[in-house]
């Protein structure tokens, strides 16, 4: 960036480290949302839940349905070509 264009486009410093940031956050929170490990210890907790009767069958069923759903969300991504970091993860 030339030394014009910089001075010009000071002022819009701050949106920019703004925007930044919420990408990072929003990448952040997708990585862990769509974690595998994290989703089968969830899925393994969901189990124990119900064996101890915290939760009934119909709540472990509905939320064991969003868990597999994110699962094989994870899954297909993790597959797909041009990952950013290069590494599947599983």
């Amino acid at each position: 960036m030339g030394l014009i264009s910089g001075l010009l486009t000071l002022p819009l410093a701050p949106v920019r480290g703004t925007i930044w940031l919420a990408e990072q956050l929003a990448e952040t929170a997708e990585n862990e949302l769509y974690d595998e490990k994290r989703i089968l210890r969830e899925l393994m907790d969901l189990e124990m839940q119900e064996a101890e009767g915290a939760i009934d069958a119909g709540e472990r069923l509905m939320r064991e349905d969003d868990l597999l759903e994110r699962l094989s969300i994870a899954r297909q991504r993790n597959a797909a070509p041009g990952r950013r970091d290069g590494v599947s993860r599983g």
